[in-house]
């Protein structure tokens, strides 16, 4: 990107660089004054700061310049300087654009510096041809090559199959069509933002096929979801999946993986759903092996079917995961990479195209997964586009090209806005929303999203739950032995239900008498505190997705910390607790309900589990568990009442490897009293005792066990 130092002599009169700088920049705040700054006047930004920063650095160094024509030429540099800070105020996404270097830019960006400085009169030199990266090129940036781990099994699965086969398909050849001068990504942008004509962004699918042969046993795929399956049995590979949250995107992209044989699987994931991914691989593809990464991937399975890896950790693993030959990639919540200059997208896109250049038998499935793939403007699709293969940094690839030629119009013609919209959308963009297919979705239901305590926190309470269960093994042997001395027996090693029983109430009621120290209660404190970001950060991503979400926290502290994070991703709450007035209550409720820009109400499980009405909102997130199933019900009956015109989501987020997990499932069994005693279901009813005194049963039987 060097310029040669042969350029006309800088004057004080309307020649040179610094006037075009000038005239360009003042183009683009005029633009911002009128609205959103357009994609063509972003990139002329991001030139007019790049060139306005080199000239800078040239006009120091310049021996040959007098002091007062230094310092003029450098106030006039200080104007532009201005206008652009102006320009950025107005339009705080172009802040990103000011510290972009000549390396980054697209071509786009490229042509027009070139541009100005032939304009300017400075002799460019030809453009050297891009080195095309190798099958076998890393896609490790140099700062993160110290960072990269490689697992052990990793190792053993590189011995096992040391080579791959190279796709020596020949690349199709692609004529000159009629749009090949023009530039198309600003175009098509627009075309979704005016070109939509009424008809929702979502490409047409096959019916669903009467017999459903895809899910296994005891699962039953949703129509809307046999439809998406219908595609990739079809032969179509690329998918934006921007279904509403609680439509079974997980689902549905872990069955397109087994359509389409695309084994191994990639799924980069945010931390809170990852080990979610897990259990959904066990559920809908009970043939197939998952391994998620934590840290350095210590427990990693590299000979497992889908490897599971959170973006936090995704920058120490990029190494050897350009190695494994994954024939499909999936993005979850898709525009956490819409920042293209960000580490976090750089990561995913080096993979994405690695594996689209190098997948055994090319045509690898890559699916983006979004609820929200626009969150500020339509430039947000352009990273998405891009790791799905669509666009290649500031043009459309020859696959969408193709298709854009099909429509037999240039962005001149009037109906090019909504035909090339159509066109793009036919590449894959799937949406629905909960209310179009309301009647494929049960009124109600629990959705549980397992997480992972893998922190200091995390490992204190496994800790502490070991602790706990080997005080409660030493009083049951105690008592064990006590009988068997009674009796002149010996000690029976096999476990007696009965016994436990009396153990875990004894236990409870020592518990409730000191109401100190290690026990149930406060183990279940504290897994909440853990949970409380992880269950915080869903709330937020769902409220950006689908709108108003009702978080729900049995303790101060958790709401304290969930109100926290939502403050600082600037998501308006309200705030519904034991400690309030009935006018300041029902104010929040009132502005939850009316005003649009309240996103969550934090509830106190027990303060707002009766008696309010919250059916502005649809989804629900449950930080902590209930004690009672009965508590639990009433809390998500609190938004799916009458009047509630969409089918209601209770998210329940649940610490894995921990009580919650057990505690959980014991809530759910005490809802099979109700449903066997008042609605004439016929299933089975669990043991009598308390949620409390069997959770205890639980941690002494396992502490038996190990």
């Amino acid at each position: 990107m060097s310029r040669s130092g042969n350029r006309r002599t800088r004057t004080a009169d309307n020649t040179g660089l610094i006037p075009i700088l000038a005239r360009k920049v003042r183009e683009v705040e005029a633009a911002a004054q009128r609205g959103k700054v357009a994609p063509a006047n972003r990139t002329k930004f991001l030139v007019v700061a790049l060139l306005m920063r080199e000239e800078r650095a040239s006009l120091k160094t310049d021996a040959g310049l007098a002091d007062a024509e230094r310092a003029e030429q450098l106030k006039r540099l200080d104007g532009i300087a201005s206008i652009l800070a102006r320009t950025a105020a107005r339009d705080t996404s172009l802040i990103a654009l000011l510290e972009t270097d000549a390396a980054g830019l697209s071509p786009a960006a490229k042509k027009l510096r070139r541009e100005y400085l032939e304009d300017a009169g400075y002799d460019v030199p030809d453009e050297e041809p891009e080195v095309l990266v190798s099958a076998n090129a890393t896609v490790v940036p140099p700062e993160l090559a110290e960072r990269q781990v490689v697992p052990t099994s990793v190792k053993s699965r590189q011995l096992a199959n040391p080579f791959m086969a190279p796709d020596l398909t020949p690349a199709k050849p692609h004529g000159v069509g009629r749009l090949s001068n023009w530039e198309l990504l600003g175009p098509l942008y627009r075309a979704f933002e005016y070109g939509a004509g009424g008809r929702a962004a979502s490409m047409e699918l096959p019916e669903a096929p009467t017999i459903d042969r895809l899910s296994p046993p005891g699962r039953e795929l949703m129509v809307h979801q046999s439809r998406f399956l219908q595609s990739v049995q079809a032969g179509h590979r690329t998918f934006l999946l921007a279904d509403e949250p609680g439509l079974g995107k997980t689902a549905q992209s872990l069955l397109a993986a087994s359509v389409a044989d695309a084994y191994p699987l990639l799924a980069v994931v945010p931390n809170v759903v990852k080990m979610n991914w897990a259990r959904e691989v066990e559920i809908w593809t009970p043939h197939r092996r998952a391994t998620v990464v934590h840290g350095d991937g210590e427990k990693l399975d590299a000979f497992a079917d889908v490897v599971i890896v959170n973006y936090e950790v995704l920058d120490r693993h990029l190494s050897w995961l350009g190695t494994m030959g994954f024939r499909g990639m999936v993005v979850d919540e898709a525009h956490f990479i819409k920042n293209m200059s960000s580490l976090r997208s750089r990561n995913v896109l080096a993979l994405a195209d690695r594996i689209r250049r190098t997948a055994p038998g090319g045509n690898p499935l890559m699916m983006a997964l979004t609820g929200t793939p626009l969150i500020n403007d339509v430039d947000d699709f352009r990273a998405i586009w891009q790791f799905l293969g669509w666009i290649d940094g500031a043009k459309p690839t020859p696959v969408l090209m193709e298709r854009l030629e099909e429509v037999g119009l240039t962005p001149a013609d009037a109906g090019f806005f909504s035909e090339a919209r159509e066109a793009v959308i036919d590449m894959g963009i799937v949406r629905r929303r909960k209310i179009d297919v309301a009647a494929d979705l049960p009124s109600k239901r629990i959705v549980d999203l397992p997480v992972e305590l893998d922190d200091d926190l995390g490992r204190s309470i496994r800790d502490a739950e070991r602790e706990l269960g080997a005080r409660l093994v030493t009083r049951y042997r105690r008592l064990i032995a006590a009988r068997a001395n009674s009796r002149g027996e010996d000690v029976d090693e096999i476990p007696d239900d009965d016994l436990m029983r009396l153990v875990a109430r004894q236990e409870l009621e020592d518990t409730k008498a000191t109401e100190d120290g290690l026990n149930v209660f406060t183990m279940v404190r504290r897994i909440g505190t853990a949970k409380a970001g992880l269950a915080a950060d869903y709330a937020a991503q769902l409220a950006r997705s689908v709108g108003k979400v009702v978080f729900f926290a049995k303790h101060i502290d958790v709401m304290d910390a969930a109100e926290e994070l939502f403050a600082k991703r600037e998501l308006k709450t309200v705030s519904i607790r034991g400690d309030q007035s009935a006018t300041l209550r029902q104010r929040s409720i009132d502005d939850f309900n009316n005003d649009p820009d309240v996103s969550v109400a934090v509830c106190s499980l027990t303060a707002a589990g009766v008696g309010l009405n919250l059916q502005a909102a649809s989804n629900v997130v449950l930080a902590e568990l209930s004690w009672t199933a009965a508590e639990q019900t009433q809390a998500i009956d609190r938004v799916h009442r009458i009047g509630q015109e969409e089918p209601v989501t209770a998210w329940r987020i649940i610490a894995a490897q921990t009580i919650d997990t057990r505690i959980s499932e014991l809530i759910d069994s005490k809802q099979g009293l109700a449903a066997r005693a008042l609605d004439g279901s016929d299933v089975a009813v669990g043991s009598s005792d308390s949620v409390q005194v069997d959770a205890l049963v639980s941690l002494l039987r396992s502490a038996l066990e190990s």
